[in-house]
């Protein structure tokens, strides 16, 4: 009798055993959405001391490279075309004609950039739900739960950067991508890429995140600060 009490529980217990099942070896912490290999977006950037910046992000991976043109509020305006090869060229298109040329031990940020970021659980931010990631106690990245978009991160300076759009496929027309002649003719337009990351520019923060999320997992390089 207990032999058949034994059996019949059994028979009932597994059924509803293999419904949990699958949603158990689901559960886990997610992991971020690698970047499109080609996308555009605005960004709005307020800094740490508040000061306030637009942002166009065109980022075409399959080319190798990444452009950043800044509108600060009232002032400048400021282009960081970025190369996969290193090189990144900061200008502008005034009668000023400022530039520098600056070569990066590592090229632009990979799509997959935030692998290996520590889950930290969900939060609200900017009225969206979002997962949320840090990494090399550096970046805190908001993704949208819903949709798995970017919607926010903050850098350790305290700057923190907000996506007003996200389009994916986009590509920047061929011909903004040249450099002037310019940031080509003048030996005094390069400078040492230490000394730009130290720099208290809008671009500091995404130069110091090119080198440190592109570090791959287990390197013992170390960076000043």
């Amino acid at each position: 009798m207990a032999e058949r009490i034994r059996i019949n529980f059994i028979s009932l217990f597994l059924p509803l055993l293999s419904l949990f099942l699958p949603c158990t070896v689901a559960i886990g912490a997610p992991t971020p959405a690698p970047w499109p290999v080609q996308f555009h977006s605005i960004l709005f950037i307020n800094s740490s001391d508040g000061l306030l910046q637009v942002t166009d992000l065109w980022y075409d991976w399959p080319n190798g490279r990444n452009f950043n043109i800044i509108q600060h509020q009232l002032g400048k305006k400021l282009y960081d075309l970025e190369w996969n090869n290193g090189t990144s060229f900061y200008y502008t298109l005034d009668a000023n004609k400022e530039c520098k040329t600056v070569h990066f031990p590592v090229g632009i940020l990979r799509p997959n950039f935030l692998d290996g970021a520590n889950y930290t659980g969900q939060e609200h931010r900017d009225g969206f739900l979002c997962n949320v990631w840090e990494k090399a106690d550096f970046i805190t990245y908001y993704e949208d739960v819903e949709t798995e978009r970017p919607v926010s991160w903050t850098f350790f300076s305290g700057m923190r950067a907000h996506v007003m759009t996200f389009e994916v496929g986009k590509v920047l027309d061929e011909p903004n991508w040249q450099a002037p002649v310019y940031c080509f003719e003048k030996a005094k337009n390069k400078v040492d890429y230490a000394t730009l990351l130290l720099e208290p520019t809008p671009t500091s923060g995404l130069n110091l995140m090119r080198e440190i999320t592109n570090i791959p997992t287990g390197s013992n390089r170390v960076l000043v600060s």
